[in-house]
């Protein structure tokens, strides 16, 4: 394969899955889309006559230049001003596109789940996203993280226990999580501390992502009967400075977004078993969020 047009176009065929891949691995857009880049220019400048397999080199490289961006980011979020989120990716919920149309495989994208990669060491995080995510066969992850096949299995197995084993307490239907934000917001409305105590698990979490570039707890606030009191307390700041709740699609599932007009301000996800909500994840960071919703 000679032509550049080619290249060019199964490059950007793939561009979607690539991406997927470097989001998932950093939890940052800005890096992903960097990472796709560099993976673009090493592609550009190849042999693609000696490429046996155009996709697996792609997801080779851009698996590696993931890995290497991790190693450096290490003392940058060690060094970060509260908790640490990814970057969330917002979208409509009239669209009727995936919430980001570069991302490929909407499937585990959910912050819950991206927050559980985040306890996993690099090696770990990208031999299990190649192989439970990715389909990727554990010759070719061998040969991206160098080790064995049998340590890959291993380091796959590992992570996909400490991974999957929690993750569990959070699956439930798209509609459940619908209909609890409902509940959620009318609780708001109302400024019902009764209700909205009813709805958090008794040992739900509440994250939030501020980076010390805004108001947000330094630390995960814990409890039912705290959360309560805070989101009391932000639905009286929120409505003092004029902003909104608004639906939206967050990482792939139903969230909400604050807006001040157009302006987002902040987003939630959520994870719950069901029946209530157990955890809350907030980015309210400017630097990670859109300058709006995208239609």
């Amino acid at each position: 394969m000679t032509d550049s047009t080619t290249a060019t176009e199964l490059f950007n065929s793939l561009r979607g899955r690539l991406f997927g891949l470097a989001y998932r691995m950093t939890g940052s857009r800005a890096d992903a889309e960097d990472l796709v880049q560099e993976a673009y220019l090493r592609w550009h400048g190849a042999d693609h006559d000696r490429i046996e397999s155009p996709e697996a080199w792609l997801v080779t490289t851009t698996t590696r230049l993931a890995l290497d961006r991790l190693r450096r980011l290490k003392t940058e979020r060690d060094a970060y001003v509260g908790p640490w989120l990814p970057d969330p990716i917002v979208g409509a919920v009239s669209a009727t596109a995936p919430p980001d149309q570069h991302l490929d495989l909407a499937d585990d994208l959910s912050m819950a789940f991206l927050t559980l990669l985040e306890r996993l060491a690099p090696e770990e995080r990208a031999a299990f996203l190649l192989h439970d995510v990715f389909e990727v066969d554990y010759r070719a992850i061998a040969s991206v993280i160098g080790r064995t096949e049998a340590a890959c299995r291993q380091v796959v197995h590992r992570a996909r226990e400490r991974v999957r084993g929690e993750r569990k307490r959070f699956d439930t239907t798209e509609a459940a999580k619908t209909a609890l934000l409902e509940r959620f917001l009318a609780a708001v409305e109302a400024r019902d501390e009764q209700a909205l105590l009813a709805l958090f698990a008794p040992d739900a979490s509440w994250t939030a992502d501020g980076g010390g570039k805004t108001a947000a707890a330094p630390r995960p606030i814990l409890g039912a009967d705290r959360i309560a009191r805070l989101v009391i307390g932000l639905r009286e700041r929120f409505s003092q400075a004029g902003w909104r709740f608004e639906t939206a699609v967050v990482n792939g599932e139903t969230g909400l977004c604050v807006l001040d007009g157009q302006r987002l301000v902040a987003t939630m996800s959520i994870a719950t078993n069901g029946g209530q909500i157990q955890a809350v994840y907030a980015v309210v960071n400017p630097d990670k969020l859109p300058a709006s919703i995208e239609d």
